[in-house]
């Protein structure tokens, strides 16, 4: 029985043009190598099983090959090439940092660093997971990082960058490795499954892809134990059982009970996971990665996003195109908050439950009925009869809007519903009146045409013309508004002294009433505004009146106020020239 060797180790690459997902890095190697402009010191960083151990190894063997491709690939057949190959190198070392990490280790590696190379150029020393040396040996190994003798190479490798001493960053060109993308992993995977006989379909493939999540020794590692669990025949749900990964069919059929707000299937499907053994958490994960994809989907141009066989991006692409985008979008914020919040809730559960109903319900939500703010009408809907409103009767309910964005009346929108079930009618609402709405009943059915032809009545006033009041009795009324405020004096004062600007616009009056500085222009918006506009209403008996408040201009004349008895007497005395003789004449001092 021969030795097996797993796929890992047996498939490695030994060469620049085998390695995979590396391109750019394999490329400045080379590069280096054909100009001569090699560093004595490499730092290759990057997540676990991405190729940097494998790099170093390459460009080792690469530097010291006695015959090089023109390609800049090592020929596997000098001495040096044979050498490494076989594990009997001289002139390329490798060192474990984490199990050689103190001083006498890096002093024992600087003896070693003097000796020269036997066979090739240059003596090349691999440290790996360089991050774990100590504190001091980093120090001892400074000097010879910076100026070793010049047969000597360095490659660190390590994944934890953040972890390495600023001083020995600044020492080493930095080569940062990525993860390796689901397409090359899966290209790979197909190689490797072809040369060992196995039978495994593209869905499979990608399953084992994101579970090793960017790293190709951890895909080849799920390869080799989905092979030793199903054989030479992989099949799609074998690979999921053995994997512990959720299948995409329970995202899929999620996603069409929300459409059809079919909470208790949607409540069961998560029940059979958890009857499963799958995580609840990886479960919401897996439901937001799928809303997301399916935007992605639905979206033009997008394709490139999607790290999917062509026959699930045909389904969905299908599924995509029967989903809202505001339903997508909608539920992508649910899952994720259902996510952050899942260890802090007291029923994990219960929090995810809730979030399916959520997501259950957000197509059968009411679509909002927009209507422009009318400033002084409300509609009110009567149910007769016992009968309950129907939904366009509901529709043509409007809210009084605190203050309408133009001053010009705006009109209702109705809904017409059948005759015989329901009344609307016109009701007036003034300022002083609470903000439920009030009906009346009228005898018998009322049509669309009834209703806008019915005379309305004015909201908050008492004149019967229904116009605006005039320059004048705007001027008369405003010291009542402020006698309104006679609990709070100083705003009753602010409203006393301050100078009015009165302009109309298509029947209505707008007063602008000025403060001294932009705080108290702030504040009053903010505050009370809307609360003063109500009341000087209801004073001037019209409803077709605005307020406004802003800055009294800095050059605007300020009665001077006189204070103290000295300048009182220097004031009598600029007003009369009597009070100043006498002044002088009786020597007075005023001072």
């Amino acid at each position: 029985m021969s030795q097996y060797i797993v796929s890992a180790r047996k498939y490695r690459p030994d060469s620049f043009g085998t390695l995979i997902g590396q391109d750019n890095i394999a490329q400045t190697l080379k590069n280096s190598i054909l100009r001569g402009q090699l560093a004595h010191a490499y730092l290759f960083c990057g997540p676990r099983g991405v190729g940097k151990t494998t790099t170093a190894r390459i460009f080792a063997k690469m530097i010291n090959c006695s015959d090089p491709s023109e390609d800049m690939e090592p020929c596997g057949k000098c001495e040096s090439c044979l050498s490494f190959a076989e594990g009997r190198s001289y002139c390329i070392h490798e060192l474990d940092a984490a199990s050689n990490n103190g001083v006498e280790d890096i002093k024992t590696l600087m003896d070693q660093v003097r000796i020269p190379p036997q066979v090739g150029r240059y003596s090349v020393y691999i440290i790996d997971e360089v991050h774990m040396l100590s504190q001091a040996a980093f120090n001892a190994f400074l000097k010879t990082l910076e100026e070793p003798p010049a047969h000597a190479i360095f490659i660190l490798a390590t994944t934890e960058k953040h972890k390495i001493l600023p001083t020995i960053l600044s020492r080493c060109q930095t080569y940062d490795f990525n993860r390796i993308t689901v397409d090359n992993i899966v290209k790979n995977l197909r190689m490797v499954a072809s040369s060992e006989g196995v039978s495994i379909d593209d869905e499979s493939l990608h399953v084992i892809a994101h579970k090793a999540d960017g790293a190709m020794r951890d895909a080849l590692t799920i390869f080799d134990q989905t092979v030793a669990f199903c054989g030479t025949e992989v099949k799609y749900q074998d690979v999921l059982r053995n994997l512990n990964v959720l299948d995409y069919e329970y995202s899929f059929s999620l996603v069409d009970a929300f459409l059809q707000g079919d909470y208790p299937k949607a409540l069961m499907t998560f029940d059979e996971v958890l009857t499963k053994g799958f995580n609840a958490l990886h479960f919401v994960a897996a439901l937001s990665s799928h809303l997301r994809d399916l935007i992605v989907s639905r979206s033009g141009g997008l394709e490139a996003l999607l790290e999917l066989p062509e026959s699930l991006k045909k389904r969905y692409k299908e599924q995509a195109d029967r989903c809202p985008l505001q339903f997508l979008y909608e539920g992508l914020s649910i899952t994720t908050q259902c996510e952050s919040g899942y260890r802090a809730s007291v029923n994990p559960r219960l929090h995810i439950e809730f979030a399916l109903m959520r997501l259950s319900f957000i197509t059968s939500k009411p679509a909002a009925v927009a209507a422009a703010p009318a400033p002084a009408q409300t509609v009110a809907v009567q149910v007769q009869d016992g009968m309950a409103p129907t939904a366009s009767q509901k529709t043509g309910n409007m809210l009084r809007s605190s203050e309408p964005s133009r001053p010009e009346p705006a009109v209702s929108q109705l809904s017409q519903a059948p005759a015989g079930q329901t009344e609307t009618m016109l009701q007036p609402e003034t300022a002083e009146q609470p903000r439920e709405r009030r009906t009346r009943g009228v005898r018998g059915g009322m049509s669309l045409k009834s209703v806008m032809d019915e005379p309305q009545a004015d909201t908050t006033s008492a004149r019967a013309d229904g116009a605006a009041p005039s320059d004048d009795e705007i001027k008369v009324k405003w010291p009542e508004l402020a006698k309104l405020y006679s609990d709070k004096p100083r705003l009753a004062s602010m409203l006393t002294t301050t100078t009015l600007d009165i302009t109309e616009a298509d029947g209505f009056k707008t007063v602008t009433f000025k403060v001294v500085n932009d705080a108290q222009k702030d504040w009053v918006e903010s505050k009370l505004l809307h609360e003063l506009e109500g009341n000087f209403r209801k004073v001037a008996g019209s409803a077709k009146v605005y307020l406004r408040v802003a800055v009294a201009p800095d050059d605007a004349p300020q009665e001077k106020k006189i204070y103290m008895p000295s300048d009182q007497a220097a004031e009598l005395m600029k007003q009369n020239e009597q009070v100043k003789n006498l002044v002088k004449d009786l020597e007075l001092d005023i001072k």
